[in-house]
């Protein structure tokens, strides 16, 4: 197909046809000429073309129904009317029907080209628009995990390396650390990433209230069951289930789930048929599991089943290196969300996230940045943004009046080297941490180091 578009041509008048079609070829364009309407219409039901180029008036099959049949068949195609015909009435009863434009003969081929230039731009831009929304839409599905701890970092790879497999996966961790996101990445890295990924909160219904969400119901299957209903299980059939919280389910609700991994297949309520389904089951619950077999709460055989491949996600706690990195993405996030101008994050903020002990986990820390942003009214989140219970941990210095208060380059001073000390001196990650760039890392870190030299 020519660069520039496909066209094509409609004139029952064999001169205007020859000249259209001479110089549309030279402009660049891949042109396909017909004499008739008929043959107009064989052509749009089987090909597309990114314009239409037609007469208004012919036998049989006019510029009308060639317009009507192009919009229907090809939406995204533009039309240009040409009638000796002209009128008022005309010229509105095809814009009316969606052409681009109405071009009266007899036309110069300049004013043709150019309008047929101005329609394959229409065509061009929107082609361009909708790509680039798909993109940004691409992106904004994108799971990112945001870490430079080396467990975590492990726990990715290790994902990484099972997602493709088709296994069944067990995602294990404190409420808050992230379980889902890992579910969603183990799906966008399947080769089912094209397919349905449905996430179910097993806590968040009643026995019977899930069993219908799970497996969905018959017409009248029960009073109030007015029509078919597929159940989430049959829906992600083709892609991923996510099973949050699975030990909140009731020990039948854990049977009937153990038949769906086993037999590959589906029941809904009020059904004679099993409906085969093909899906993968990824797993997640915050308790621990060996304690939950051991009490009946989680059937062994169901655990075995997707117990496959575990992944035990830490706590923020236990991964304090995270911390900056993460505040600042939060940060980044929130900014745009609320129309902010915030530009970074107090070194006493940072230092009295590293005390806290993130009971919340990565969703604590994630509130306290968006609050910090909502708050705040200079260009940065400071420590008075935090709430009571942040500002007032044990082991924070706040001065109180009359006490001397360190110097912003002191606290930057302070913290940077912290910073490096938990990064084991990686000055590279030091810097992604900090959010500047590795060469004004070390610039600092050489002024530091001569104002020692000179002071000792």
């Amino acid at each position: 197909m020519s660069e520039k578009g496909k066209l094509l041509i409609v004139d029952d008048e064999a001169v205007a046809l020859r000249n259209l079609e001479r110089v549309m070829n030279k402009a660049g364009y891949q042109v396909t000429a017909v004499q008739s309407g008929e043959e107009a219409l064989a052509l749009l039901e089987t090909q597309e073309f990114e314009l239409l180029l037609t007469d208004l008036r012919m036998e049989k099959v006019d510029g009308m129904r060639l317009l009507k049949t192009c919009r229907e068949l090809h939406p995204d195609s533009e039309v240009i009317m040409i009638t000796g015909y002209a009128s008022a009435q005309s010229a509105v009863d095809a814009m009316k029907q969606g052409a681009f434009y109405y071009i009266t003969k007899p036309f110069r081929l300049d004013e043709v080209r150019k309008v047929v230039a101005e329609a394959m731009e229409k065509i061009r831009l929107r082609n361009e628009n909708r790509n680039l929304k798909q993109q940004i839409e691409a992106l904004q599905d994108q799971v990112k995990i945001v870490t430079q701890d080396s467990g975590m970092l492990s726990l990715l790879g290790l994902a990484r390396q099972i997602a493709p497999t088709d296994c069944n996966v067990l995602v294990v961790g404190e409420s808050g650390t992230g379980k889902e996101l890992f579910a969603r990445y183990l799906h966008q890295q399947s080769t089912r990433h094209d397919g349905p990924y449905v996430a179910v909160n097993c806590g968040a219904f009643s026995k019977d209230l899930l069993a219908n969400e799970l497996f969905g119901h018959e017409k009248d299957a029960f009073t109030g069951a007015h029509s078919l209903k597929k159940g989430l299980i049959e829906t992600a059939s083709g892609g991923s289930l996510f099973l949050d919280e699975v030990t909140e389910m009731s020990p039948d609700m854990q049977v009937k789930l153990l038949r769906v991994i086993q037999e590959n297949e589906v029941l809904r309520l009020g059904a004679t048929q099993p409906i085969k389904v093909d899906l993968r089951v990824i797993a997640a619950t915050n308790h621990d599991l060996a304690e939950a077999v051991r009490n009946g709460v989680l059937r062994q055989d169901l655990y075995f089943r997707l117990n496959v491949v575990t992944l035990s996600i830490p706590p923020l706690a236990k991964r304090k290196g995270d911390i900056p990195l993460l505040a600042q993405y939060f940060l980044q996030k929130y900014t745009v969300q609320m129309n902010k101008t915030l530009t970074g994050i107090a070194p006493e903020v940072l230092e009295a996230l590293q005390r806290y002990d993130f009971p919340g986990n990565v969703r604590e820390l994630e509130n306290i940045i968006a609050r910090g942003c909502a708050v705040s009214s200079g260009e940065r989140i400071e420590l008075a943004n935090l709430s009571e219970e942040l500002r007032q941990q044990d082991g924070i210095t706040i001065p109180g009046k009359g006490e001397k208060f360190p110097t912003l380059e002191q606290q930057e001073r302070t913290y940077i080297r912290w910073v490096l000390n938990e990064l084991d001196g990686n000055q590279t990650a030091a810097a992604t941490a900090l959010g500047i760039n590795r060469s004004s890392l070390w610039r600092k870190l050489k002024t530091y180091e001569e104002e020692s030299n000179n002071n000792g």
